[in-house]
């Protein structure tokens, strides 16, 4: 993995059991992949800072960032990315599709159901595993 790999941050937002996902503009890198919302890192901003600012650009909603969940490289064959997953709660707002193609509440065992990025797998393999509806929203994941 070189050192020009693209930073990137996605939040993990689940309530009552469900995690939020969001859809890819066709246009898009990887366009119409299903993902945990997030982008990229502009280089002033902290992973936290940019994690905030997106979701509000994506989602309309404001976010307390927690537990870093994963940090992982990934190489695509055209870019490489460090992706740096948070678990997040909503601290205002509900959550719209202004910056996204669309978004759903999923239940984890629907994941698979999803075309996500490669770069997701690991992640969503551990996703499923957790009993999400013994998860307070302010937890950390196991």
């Amino acid at each position: 993995m070189s050192s020009k790999a693209i930073t990137v941050v996605a939040g993990v937002i689940q309530n009552k059991g469900r995690l939020l996902l969001t859809r890819r503009f066709d246009g898009a890198h990887l366009g119409g992949a299903w993902e945990f919302p997030g982008g990229k890192v502009e280089s002033e901003e902290s992973l936290e800072e940019a994690l905030i600012r997106e979701i509000q650009e994506e989602l309309a909603i404001k976010i307390k960032v927690d537990t870093l969940i994963q940090d992982e490289k990934f190489a695509y064959p055209d870019r490489e990315v460090h992706l740096h997953f948070f678990y997040c709660h909503i601290l205002k707002g509900r959550p719209r599709a202004i910056g996204v193609a669309e978004m759903a509440w999923i239940l984890p065992s629907e994941l698979d159901q999803y075309c996500v990025p490669r770069a997701n797998e690991k992640l969503i393999d551990r996703l499923k595993k957790i009993n999400w509806k013994e998860v307070p929203k302010d937890a950390t994941i196991p």
